[in-house]
């Protein structure tokens, strides 16, 4: 009897080690093949859609681009072909190891697997009249904006692309309006360009959506029907605490101390390195850590969002490839934001996301407007607040909801910015006091100087501001 009673103790006061009876260590998918392998379709995929979506040359973009995610040690052995019929990139180690990766238009480039893709490819269309028939936002045409220092803009352009950060696209919104814009070399205001995790940010704001319709709460538990079995502890998690990237989840991670395995072979990697259906990887996860207690940043906690996303546009009906377009990009000015999938059709919005400055700076505005567009409100009252709020769980004040925070001042603007992040320098950050969204793009080679150029350049926009 007391032995049942210490058990019954157990599980009721140890969530960590409870989950592990639901959701056993062994039984848990892990990633599969070696890291050259798995960094190549990584490589492959990176390279496909710089061709084929943002018009990119190909040893440009296999020099700037390609390499974010394979090993150094295979960076001058990696070759690559093009085949443009089939638009698809083939990558290369040796005479044995390939993998490839096909262009498929709006669900964009996808790692090739045994017996193809698992869904049909949707055609988007927009239901916008041409940008170039359109004011800013809601289009492209734009006034030039007078009364700044075009000298101090200068400098901030000049500060924004220096040479060793491989800036891509530099954009300031001031009162609403462009006030400064310039772009790459190969590069315009209709390019597509890599937008790694600034797509978490999107990540959110669907879920805003979704939270401001009625469909979704907060602090309500995440609908996983994985979690759903009687005295499962991950069944606890809430919307916020995803969103918050605490759900403590067992996902390692380059930033764990203990890990000492190659990128590619992280389970946070992983999901862009081989053709596996995310979602799924992503929730059959037992529990590291008690939920709403540790903040810390893991690819799994937003893919379960996109997971609860796609189940719950789904469940009204409506189709889950179109609902970004007319739930959201439509009622923004936003015509063709590249959401890429994995082979079941799952948005990879951690990573696998382009979009153009301008729609990045659009997206900025939302949140700048406390999710109010053209009178109409797109997001729940006081989001914009939930998102830039520093997380309770998260040791330093760095971090929100699916965005970082300006906390410890890493950013040469105010106290109340916030931002969109991702890997090589990307950042869309919102400054309210300065009524100000800045948009920073480039390519993966230059990341180690970006924030550097970016802060240098912030000093310049600020005084210009004065």
């Amino acid at each position: 009897m007391l032995l049942f009673s210490c058990a019954g103790l157990h599980k009721t006061e140890d969530p960590v080690a409870r989950s592990l009876e639901y959701q056993p260590w062994e039984d848990t998918p892990q990633p599969e093949g070696s890291a050259a392998y798995l960094g190549l379709g990584s490589y492959a995929k990176v390279l496909c859609t710089a061709i084929f979506e943002s018009g990119r040359e190909a040893k440009e973009a296999a020099n700037n681009s390609g390499k974010i995610i394979l090993a150094e040690e295979y960076h001058d052995e990696v070759a690559y072909q093009v085949n443009r019929e089939r638009q698809q990139v083939v990558a290369l180690l040796g005479d044995s190891l390939k993998r490839s990766a096909t262009y498929h238009a709006d669900q964009g480039c996808i790692i090739d697997r045994p017996g193809g893709l698992q869904f049909e490819p949707v055609r988007l269309k927009s239901g916008l009249p041409p940008a170039d028939t359109q004011p800013w936002p809601m289009g492209d045409l734009v006034s030039p904006e007078g009364g700044y220092s075009r000298s101090l803009l200068d400098s901030a352009l000049a500060a924004a692309f220096d040479s060793s950060s491989l800036t891509a696209a530099f954009l300031v919104i001031h009162k609403g309006e462009i006030i400064l814009e310039r772009y790459r070399e190969g590069v315009d205001k209709d390019t597509q360009l890599e937008s790694w995790s600034m797509g978490k940010s999107l990540t959110a704001t669907l879920i805003g959506r979704l939270i401001h319709d009625g469909e979704l709460s907060l602090d309500q538990k995440a609908p996983v029907k994985e979690w759903q079995t009687p005295g499962d502890p991950r069944s606890e998690i809430t919307i916020r605490q995803l969103l918050q990237m605490s759900s403590g989840l067992r996902f390692p991670a380059h930033r764990d101390p203990e890990v000492k395995v190659p990128l590619a072979k992280l389970a946070h990697m992983y999901v862009y390195c081989d053709a596996i259906n995310v979602f799924e990887f992503s929730v059959n996860r037992p529990l590291e850590f008690v939920p709403g207690t540790t903040g810390r940043y893991r690819n799994c906690d937003p893919l379960t969002l996109g997971y609860i996303v796609r189940n719950t546009v789904e469940a009204g009906q409506r189709n889950y490839w179109t609902w970004p377009q007319e739930a959201l990009f439509d009622k923004i000015g936003i015509r063709r934001q590249l959401l890429e999938t994995d082979p079941y059709g799952n948005f990879i919005l951690t990573g696998f996301d382009y979009g153009t400055a301008r729609n990045w700076g659009r997206l900025g505005l939302l949140y700048l407007q406390d999710g109010m567009w053209n009178g109409e409100r797109l997001l729940p009252e006081g989001y914009a607040e939930f998102v830039s709020t520093p997380a309770a769980s998260w040791e330093r004040p760095i971090y929100g909801g699916l965005f970082w925070i300006n906390g410890t001042g890493e950013i040469n603007l105010p106290p109340d910015t916030y931002y969109m992040a991702g890997g090589g320098g990307q950042r869309t950050l919102i400054c309210p006091s300065l009524d100000l969204v800045v948009v920073r793009m480039g390519h993966s080679e230059g990341a180690a100087f970006a924030d550097t150029s970016l802060n240098q350049a912030l000093g310049f926009i600020r005084q210009a501001l004065e």
